[in-house]
């Protein structure tokens, strides 16, 4: 039952052009699979980015310079 809308939209699309919509359902099953499984990991990545972009801008708010060096791409130690 978990996978029964992406099954049915798989079929419905594979219809479309005169078969019988067994490959889409399948298909559509493991789309809705993949898609269930990547959403938890895209969603801790774009906060984690979101945390890390805020921190930045606070501490050039702060410091008044960015934290990262931008030739090497690493955290300053000291300023300028």
């Amino acid at each position: 039952m978990a996978n029964l809308l992406g099954a049915l939209i798989g079929a419905a699309i594979d219809r479309q052009d005169g078969d019988s919509g067994i490959k889409g359902a399948i298909a559509g099953s493991v789309a809705e699979s993949v898609i269930r499984g990547l959403v938890p990991i895209v969603a801790t990545f774009a906060l984690g980015w979101a945390v890390q972009y805020g921190a930045r801008k606070a501490w050039q708010a702060m410091a008044g310079e960015d934290p990262v060096d931008p030739d090497t791409g690493n955290m300053r130690s000291r300023p300028y």
